[in-house]
């Protein structure tokens, strides 16, 4: 057994021998019933069984889920939003109906969760506007957490950071993995850009970025929490940017701040020359309006937890690169696995031994960029390599039957 602790963070076991699940990362959600919680308020039961829906990614009734759910939501708020639809969404004046209480009264809640707590989804304008439900991840996970600074954040959001953390790492999602619906892809930048010679534009970040006009940088969601709960390893924050259309509102409610985009290139290889991959969308993004960009670590990065600690691949789109060693090159330094973020790569510097697992490696190239010896590694294009969706129908069509596959056999399983 090999373990790869990058910058302090926690380690990541690799099985040398079979590079298969490590099954002391997993630890068992205890499934519940509703019954089994007699001292819980009905509007707060009721809210959590519509966040276990199946088709919101959602957890079983646990109880992690449901110390989150109080943490989330008053008993007033949660009577509230037990009577949202998914995935319709329901206006104002249609909640206050169920809830026999005057729209005056119910409209400026929904607005809080929407506004301040940044729960609720929101479509529409004006009265005709529909407060509507997300996954706790992702989604409600990114958007109440999605800061310019941690002085921004008060003990209710350290308080949820906290409890989503605990409840993340029951490895829930890991249920939703029988079928693949990779939603990112990785971009090298600059440095690793050097080893991706073969990369398309729509691969190299500098050039999704030429697409857009505005651009913004918060703190990393992932690499916060972890923070708090003092699990983290170190690497920088603020690299979360956003560009696009949605930038103005972002910007203007004080959750990320305004850059350029020399200042993102600028982020990004400051993170990339600190063990970060950099992903996107898995979108032909210069063809969508508004885009993200993560600086993802294999110890914090929620995605890429799924492979690194719970060995489950299919949130993360194929690599269109790998890398190739010439173990003629190579003097088993292990450079390249300690660069590595996903522990994809194990090298036995004593009994000259190396070995690379295809199922961990995201195609970054941090290897290739870590290696002394600059032919002993190289990034080769992959077979099969499919270019990303250029279209949001793309996508839906292309991840939907999947999400639908996965999201019924989780249903099975919990009747």
């Amino acid at each position: 057994m090999t373990t790869h602790k990058p910058n302090g963070g926690r380690v990541i076991p690799v099985n040398v021998r079979i590079g298969g699940t490590d099954e002391a990362h997993l630890r068992p959600v205890k499934r519940k019933r509703l019954s089994d919680y007699p001292g819980v308020a009905r509007a707060h039961l009721e809210t959590a069984r519509l966040y276990a829906n199946p088709f919101l990614l959602g957890p079983p009734i646990c109880d992690e889920l449901m110390a989150l759910i109080q943490h989330m939501f008053t008993e007033e708020e949660a009577s509230l939003v037990r009577r949202i639809k998914f995935p319709r969404g329901n206006t104002a004046r249609d909640i206050a109906k169920t809830v026999h209480r005057p729209v005056e009264e119910v409209r400026p809640i929904l607005r809080r969760l929407a506004r301040d707590k940044r729960i609720l989804p929101t479509f529409g304008k004006g009265k005709k506007k529909r407060f509507g439900l997300m996954p706790i991840v992702p989604g409600v996970f990114e958007a109440v957490l999605l800061r310019s600074s941690m002085d921004t954040l008060t003990p209710w959001h350290r308080r949820f950071a906290e409890l989503f953390a605990a409840l993340y790492d029951t490895g829930f999602l890991t249920e939703y993995a029988g079928n693949p619906i990779p939603a990112v892809r990785y971009v090298p930048v600059q440095q690793t850009i050097e080893h991706h010679s073969m990369a398309l534009p729509s691969d190299r970040l500098e050039e999704v970025l030429d697409h857009y006009k505005d651009f913004a940088v918060g703190l990393c969601q992932c690499r916060m929490t972890e923070q708090i709960i003092d699990r983290d390893c170190g690497r920088p924050l603020e690299n979360c940017v956003a560009f696009g259309d949605g930038v103005e509102g972002i910007v203007r409610s004080g959750r990320m701040r305004r850059v350029t985009k020399k200042d993102v290139l600028e982020i990004k290889a400051e993170a990339e020359s600190m063990g970060l991959a950099t992903f996107i969308a898995e979108i032909d993004t210069g063809k969508a309006a508004s885009g993200a960009s993560c600086s993802c670590c294999g110890c914090c990065c929620h995605a890429l937890r799924t492979i690194s600690e719970f060995n489950v691949p299919g949130l993360i789109a194929p690599p269109h690169f790998m890398p190739q060693v010439n173990l003629d090159e190579c003097n088993y330094c292990g450079k390249c696995a300690r660069a590595c973020p996903m522990g994809a790569l194990a090298v036995d510097s004593k009994n000259k031994l190396y070995q690379h697992l295809p199922e961990r490696c995201i195609g970054c190239g941090l290897c290739a960029v870590a290696c002394d010896r600059q032919k002993a590694i190289q990034m080769e294009a992959t077979a099969n390599y499919r270019k990303p969706p250029k279209s949001l129908g793309s996508i839906l069509a292309q991840m939907g039957p999947n999400y639908l596959r996965n999201a019924w056999s989780v249903r099975r399983k919990q009747r």
